[in-house]
């Protein structure tokens, strides 16, 4: 996220700018070459230089983490960790991804490693950008306000990052220098004070709109959304919902539209219809712009077909499950979902077949239409792609399973203009990373109601997300010509989908647990595959019994290199504090950072 996309280029040339060149015994007063002093930069343009470099790293590259290891969506930790996805890809390809899968990495885990870097290192550059605004001397009180908001959010949102995936953290203010070796701060003190500290500091300092209506820039209502989330992580609910209630009543993107649903599902993974009235706050992603693809998706582009004759041809990793493609069948007569059932057996697929061998998926078991722009099975028009031909699409079938990741994905119309044309694969793409989108704050409202309001505000909630995914203008259609997918599509749906809202009432005719059953449900179907599933089992305390069960289904089902993983409750919530991370952290010989139990 380079541009606002970020100029990246601008904070460059600038810290370029102060290198120093000296001779004799004057060049040891001199700063590193590559490095900057203060003073050149304590001025408007040069805090807005840190302060977009602090922005830069939201994607998880351009640091000193990694790419797709350090993905903006946490599709590792946050589908192929959970229910949502297998590994995909070959068995032995990105070694370090199955023993995260398997709940069973090392503190050495090469993963773990690149996002905790990449995290603090988006944590450093906003410190920074604080410490250097103090020392400006042409910013007005406006200026401060608006800087100091948005450094504070991000600062919040990559301490989030790491407090889920993690648990025990240490919390980095701009106190915190090498300077004033200080900076082995132990992780024995709760983040989640600190964390809802910042982002209450950037509701109350940002406007209701970002700085010039950037789309990837902060407003308050995105601060706002990040602090009820935190509620919602800790589980204060009461406290979550009159933010929520404030969210769905007078919130803003950062461009100035009223939050609201698109009319289609899929316009939330289409890249020419993002930074819509449904994006709370997104990771800005851009092609084409000079940068060699730096400013595209990067942390997605392992994620697709492994077909050379595809639009996107690489490179067959996170393929949704069994279960996850399970998840999507309805109740035949009332058109709700199957929470308890759904996984008594699998959806119609093509496992063991060649594309050339005959299939026919299933058209009688009644679908939410959203499988099929969640999970892309054979049989099934691929976007504008043409039929999805199943084998063809997968890397190795044998071993990950039938099914192709589509969320991800770019039109095959797109490509050379919402898709990188500089670099070995279109898998590069302008599609942005939604971090919150509006059917979310409307779960976590439902969510909230369940346990501290009304069952019947939290059916209406979960009936506006489902009333949405049954509009028939958003189901994917068959093609117009099969021959030509870019020619157009008919107004017959690919599937038998068959949906509705809850009957009135029916949440609280059924009783607070079962309705907390639909609600947490019904995330799973709107949000499967954005790297929302297993923190969401997490903060449920249900993980384990959910991820065992899940686990024996796909072994039973062939996914074998899942084969004798086990959640274990009380260690596997979190991850594996970096091994290396904590040997810098020693003083006088005792380590400051403490590894999690079990690890």
């Amino acid at each position: 996220m380079k541009r606002v996309k970020y100029n990246i280029y601008i904070l460059t040339s600038l810290i370029l700018a102060v290198v120093l060149y000296a001779c004799g015994k004057g060049f040891l007063n001199k700063p590193p070459i590559g490095t900057y002093q203060p003073v050149t930069m304590a001025n408007k343009a040069g805090v807005e230089g840190l302060l977009i470099g602090a922005y830069s790293l939201l994607d998880g590259q351009g640091g000193i983490g990694g790419s797709w290891d350090a993905a903006a969506d946490n599709w590792v930790w946050g589908g192929v960790c959970a229910d949502d996805a297998h590994k995909g890809s070959d068995p032995g390809d990105q070694p370090d991804i199955v023993s995260l899968m398997t709940w069973s990495e090392s503190s050495t885990n090469s993963y773990n490693l690149a996002k905790w870097q990449t995290c603090y290192d988006g944590i450093q550059r906003a410190n920074e950008a604080i410490r250097i605004m103090r020392l400006a001397k042409d910013l007005t009180p406006a200026d401060t306000m608006q800087i100091s908001g948005e450094a504070r959010f991000l600062r919040g949102h990559y301490h989030f990052e790491l407090k889920k995936i993690y648990g025990n953290i240490p919390f980095v203010d701009e106190s915190i220098t090498y300077q004033n070796n200080n900076w082995r701060v132990p992780n024995n003190v709760d983040a989640w004070p600190k964390i809802e500290a910042d982002f209450q500091y950037a509701f109350t300092n940002l406007g209701a709109t970002a700085l010039g209506k950037a789309p990837g820039r902060a407003n308050k209502y995105a601060a706002e959304a990040f602090l009820a989330k935190a509620y919602m992580f800790e589980h204060k609910y009461a406290q979550a919902l009159p933010l929520l209630n404030d969210l769905i009543a007078n919130g803003e993107t950062p461009n100035g539209l009223k939050y609201g649903l698109m009319a289609k599902f899929n316009d939330n993974f289409n890249a020419a219809t993002k930074n819509n009235m449904e994006s709370v706050f997104a990771v800005q992603n851009s092609v084409n712009d000079g940068s060699g693809a730096a400013n595209a998706n990067a942390g997605d582009v392992l994620n697709f077909s492994y077909d050379p004759a595809a639009p996107v041809s690489c490179c067959g990793f996170y393929q949704p499950s069994y279960s996850l493609a399970n998840s999507y069948k309805t109740d035949a007569v009332t058109g709700l979902p199957m929470p308890t059932t759904f996984n008594n057996t699998d959806l119609k697929n093509d496992e063991g077949l060649k594309s050339t061998d005959p299939f026919t998926p299933d058209g009688v078991i009644t679908l939410d239409p959203r499988l099929d722009w969640t999970v892309g099975r054979r049989g099934i028009p691929f976007l504008d792609w043409g039929v999805n031909p199943g084998f063809l699409y997968v890397r190795n079938q044998a071993s990950a399973g039938p099914y192709t990741p589509i969320k991800n994905a770019p039109y095959a119309s797109q490509i050379g203009t919402l898709t990188d044309k500089s670099s070995w694969t279109a898998g590069y793409t302008a599609l942005n990373v939604n971090l919150i989108r509006y059917a979310d704050v409307l779960l976590w409202a439902a969510e909230a109601e369940v346990e501290v309001g009304s069952l019947d505000n939290a059916e209406n909630y979960v009936n506006m997300v489902r009333n949405r995914a049954a509009n028939p203008a958003g189901f994917v259609h068959t093609y117009t010509d099969p021959t030509n997918p870019q020619g157009g599509f008919t107004t017959t749906p690919a599937a038998n989908y068959f949906i509705k809202p809850y009957p009135a009432s029916y949440f609280s005719g059924q009783g607070q647990a079962t309705a907390r059953t639909l609600v947490r449900f019904e995330r799973k179907l709107e949000l499967a595959m954005e790297g929302h599933r297993f923190f969401d089992l997490v903060r449920y305390g249900t993980a384990d019994v959910e991820l065992n069960a899940y686990v024996a289904h796909e072994v039973g089902s062939g996914y074998s290199l899942l084969t004798g993983a086990s959640f274990k409750k009380g260690k596997d919530e979190v991850f594996a504090i970096p091994q290396s991370e904590i040997d810098v952290s020693t003083i006088g010989g005792k380590p400051t950072l403490t590894q999690n139990p079990g690890y």
